[in-house]
């Protein structure tokens, strides 16, 4: 179905006046004994509006963060809100997270340590393909737990490219994996991927809480996907050691690289002192039930603290901010609280998600693949600030133990994000550098590789949680 044919039949069905579902004069729901209601002419501008960001984002009609924030301006105009409501609702815990970590990972970059790694790496794998997929996805895995995802790949990708392409291999199904397993390991953290920056935030999770709870889907399912590169692709993992000529231009090109690195200033206090920010920063996070200080507070003060420690513009640094991410972050917000308040989030909660019943198996996994499937198609970062106020209201509902169905949310936005090209900023980012080295990588071609991934991730997390599920009852 076509894009804007899904949104027509959307809005006629779900959120337009003439639809059954939304009476005009007003809704009703009810929670126990509580009735819960809003006038309609107090709720349609909102939906109205929110549909029509959402639709932008998603088709890419204008720039993420311009639509949120024009959304709120419109809202702000027709005075659904007033300034200091609409401030209320920014979560600011996940604003100061993203601007501190962003911060951190730009000074990081420049310390010559990402590029560092990539190099002793290349030398590890001594032209060996299944070496090249092998030790890449795990440093991949390992950086995209602690620091962006798309800065990763970024690191990550050219040289890839380089090393397959010198080998006479096609870098395809190089770069894709790399998105990939960035994407996987990202999962594992309260700031490896936004969906967890947003879910920790506004429910109150902790870092530690993610790591135990998320560690080992996030590990089977990166073991697996290994597993299944491997069988899948046995033919280009075949060793060199027998092609004397490849082995011979492999080992000119890994010289070639070696010799670029060396030419390479490495400042190794600068690089001791910004490890040793990142390293406190992480710590901070993993001791926050002791010291009480939240992750957007920590990330933010190591960040101010490594700018004053090492010698850096300050002000290119910030330059190279996510600053329309940011804002993106904060226009959104604005828009699903706005919704919350007027009851629309407890209406969507109650006509679609609420009557997949009360069994706790079938809600754990409606929203696990939901939002798997959906986070693959559209934008994971709106569709998870929408989901936790529903996710609340499921929650009293159908009580379930030890935050089950925020691990499931969590699993399923991040996980679903590979399921093709759009569904994730690292895809986007790797297929963009693919094809500046003149690799061109097709949708199709994206999908045939992402897609049984992205459900070999989603039953191994069906399984998880299901077992889990099963002890906690």
């Amino acid at each position: 179905m076509h894009p804007f044919a899904f949104y027509s039949l959307f809005f006629i069905f779900i959120v337009s006046p003439c639809s059954p579902c939304f009476p005009v004069d007003r809704l009703i729901f009810r929670q126990g004994e509580r009735k819960v209601s809003f006038p309609m002419d107090g709720a349609l501008i909102p939906v109205v509006v929110f549909v029509l960001v959402y639709i932008a984002i998603s088709l890419e009609l204008i720039n993420k963060a311009v639509a949120a924030l024009l959304g709120v301006m419109v809202l702000l105009v027709l005075h659904v809100v007033d300034e200091r409501s609409a401030v209320h609702f920014i979560d600011f815990e996940t604003i100061m997270l993203l601007l501190g970590m962003m911060t951190i990972v730009s000074v990081l970059r420049r310390s010559g340590f990402f590029t560092m790694v990539s190099v002793k790496i290349a030398e590890l794998t001594g032209g060996n393909p299944l070496k090249v997929l092998v030790l890449f996805s795990v440093v991949t895995v390992a950086f995209s737990a602690f620091l962006d995802n798309v800065t990763t790949v970024l690191i990550i990708v050219p040289i890839v490219i380089e090393l397959t392409v010198g080998m006479g291999l096609d870098p395809k199904l190089f770069v894709i994996s790399q998105a990939l397993i960035s994407n996987v390991g990202g999962t594992a953290t309260l700031i490896g991927d936004p969906p967890n920056i947003i879910i920790g935030s506004k429910v109150g999770l902790t870092f530690n809480q993610f790591i135990l709870n998320l560690s080992l889907p996030v590990l089977l399912s990166f073991t697996a996907v290994m597993f299944y590169f491997w069988v899948t692709n046995r033919e280009k993992f075949r060793p060199i050691d027998g092609n004397l000529a490849k082995l011979f231009s492999v080992q000119l090109l890994l010289a070639k690289i070696r010799h670029n690195f060396l030419e390479t200033t490495l400042d190794k206090v600068f690089l001791a002192k910004s490890l040793g920010c990142l390293v406190f920063v992480i710590g901070l996070f993993a001791t926050q039930t002791v010291t009480k200080i939240t992750p957007g507070v920590a990330a933010v003060l190591m960040a101010m603290v490594l700018l004053v420690l090492v010698p850096v513009d300050v002000e290119q640094v910030l330059e190279e901010v996510e600053w329309s991410t940011l804002l993106f972050f904060a226009g959104l917000f604005i828009l699903v609280g706005i919704l919350e308040e007027k009851g629309v989030i407890e209406w969507i909660a109650r006509n679609i998600f609420m009557r997949v019943g009360h069994n706790p198996y079938v809600v754990v996994l409606v929203v696990l693949w939901g939002s798997g499937l959906v986070s693959g198609f559209l934008d994971n970062i709106p569709f998870t600030i929408t989901m936790i106020p529903i996710v609340n209201l499921m929650l009293e509902a159908t009580p379930i133990p030890h935050d089950i169905l925020w691990w499931a949310l969590s699993l399923g936005a991040c996980l679903g994000g590979n399921l093709t090209m759009i569904g994730a900023s690292a895809n986007i980012v790797s297929v963009g550098m693919a094809k500046r080295h003149n690799v061109n990588i097709s949708f199709m071609e994206f999908f045939k590789v992402s897609a049984p991934v992205t459900i070999i991730s989603l039953i191994i997390a069906s399984g998880y949680l299901s077992l889990y599920l099963w002890i906690s009852l």
